[in-house]
């Protein structure tokens, strides 16, 4: 009697069987074969199939308990799935096995392609993983770890103090000053050469001097010691700009993207005290308006408005004065939610370029420059200009200029001036 190999199996047939009485396993194989002889006609005659090698070698496992017979039937089949669900069906025709009463019951027909399938796709997975760990590099991973080496290097030791800095540090006019040496390197990483480290919560002397000569930004971790920080730089140096990483994240280990966005989104240092209620200048607190000195006035000194005609004195001519105009500068038009949104991602799109849209009242784009051609080319426009957003800091000459065009709105990253001349002022913080 010939065997399928088990490389060519296909499906196996598992069924269960109950046997009112005490039979060996020879018994239910007899009652196999010759209960289902004849039944399926000469092509599917479990004896020849088994004969060719389609059906294999039939195990039957049973087990008597209490004077009753259970265990199980299992087939392999290299059969096409139709013919093999067909020899399942059959072997539910058994009816009695030796002397005793039976109950045959399919339970389920295994496709034994699906754990090989698995057994394929796990293994793969492996290999892949090895492969991945052991090869060289691509050519992209190569550049990002020299360039990330060549940033490493890049950090030196700056000031009596020794503090972690960028390379650009002593040529740069603003600086930006962060907590540790991670922070530097993290800014670093992501094209900022200008930040220098404090390397604890105590402001070194060469922050101080630097705060002197400098425009200084300190950027800080978004929890309570980034605050305890921003407090100490606001009455020991003379800050410029504070500006904090989201709540509960560090400088060290934000993205790029969310580094400009805290950077854009600085504000001045004068609104910082009044936000921490930090005392003004370097520990000289401001008199609260019940601690102020009363101003004294002098007395009026009042003439007598009759003469002795009894007629009233009349002022010469030289000695009244009329009254001046009191001048009131033009309160900026406020921005709607719609034109808000409209601008807000305006600014978004032009993230990194370094360029200026140029909207009318309709906000419909009139052009896009160069943030370095943006004056010249509002001065040539001369008038219907509504609105103006830029990738780049607003100051006061472009503010100047938009208000005597009669610009209503400017939306910048940075903004470093306080006048407005009638312009809405907002950056990215404000929409």
């Amino acid at each position: 009697m010939a065997k399928i190999s088990p490389v060519a199996n296909k499906y196996i047939i598992h069924s269960t069987i109950n046997i009112e009485g005490v039979v060996d396993r020879p018994d239910v194989i007899g009652a196999v074969f010759g209960q289902t002889e004849g039944l399926l006609g000469a092509d599917l005659e479990l004896r020849e199939l088994q004969r060719s090698g389609k059906i294999g070698r039939i195990e039957v496992n049973v087990n008597t308990t209490s004077g009753k017979t259970k265990g199980e039937i299992i087939i392999p089949s290299s059969l096409d799935k139709t013919e093999t669900a067909i020899i399942g069906a059959a072997l539910e025709i058994i009816q009695r096995i030796g002397p005793c009463n039976a109950k045959v019951e399919v339970g389920m027909i295994e496709d034994v392609r699906i754990s090989k399938r698995n057994f394929v796709i796990e293994r793969a997975k492996a290999l892949l993983r090895e492969l991945t760990e052991n090869t060289l590099p691509d050519s992209q991973e190569i550049a990002d770890e020299v360039a990330q080496s060549v940033r490493q290097m890049e950090v030196k030791e700056y000031g009596r103090d020794r503090l972690a800095a960028g390379p650009a540090v002593e040529e740069s006019d603003e600086i930006t000053v962060v907590e540790g040496r991670a922070d530097v390197l993290n800014l670093l990483k992501h094209g900022i050469k200008n930040a220098i480290a404090m390397n604890g919560t105590s402001v070194p002397e060469t922050i101080k001097e630097l705060s002197k000569r400098k425009i200084m930004t300190v950027f800080v971790d978004g929890d309570r010691g980034g605050d305890l920080i921003i407090r100490e730089l606001l009455e020991t140096t003379e800050l410029d700009f504070v500006c904090k990483a989201p709540d509960g994240k560090e400088v060290e280990e934000i993205t790029k993207k969310e580094i400009h966005k805290s950077l854009r989104g600085k504000i001045p240092a004068e609104q910082a005290k009044t936000d921490f209620k930090v005392s003004n200048g370097n520990g000289i607190r401001r008199a609260s308006v019940g601690e102020r000195r009363p101003i004294r006035r002098p007395t009026p000194v009042r003439t007598n408005p009759v003469n002795r005609n009894g007629r009233f004195n009349r002022p010469a001519p030289s000695q009244v004065r009329s009254p001046r105009p009191i001048l009131r500068k033009p309160s900026p038009v406020q921005l709607s939610s719609e034109e808000k949104t409209k601008l807000k991602s305006a600014l978004e799109n032009l993230f990194g370029t370094r360029g200026a849209c140029i909207f009318d009242e309709k906000l419909n784009v009139l052009g896009k420059v160069p943030t370095s051609e943006l004056l010249t080319t509002i001065k040539s426009v001369n008038e219907g200009i509504y609105a103006i957003v830029l990738d780049g800091d607003v100051d006061g000459d472009l503010v100047k200029v938009a208000g005597n065009l009669k610009v209503k709105h400017i939306v910048g990253s940075v903004i470093k001036t306080k006048e407005t001349y009638g312009v809405n002022v907002l950056n990215d913080s404000k929409l």
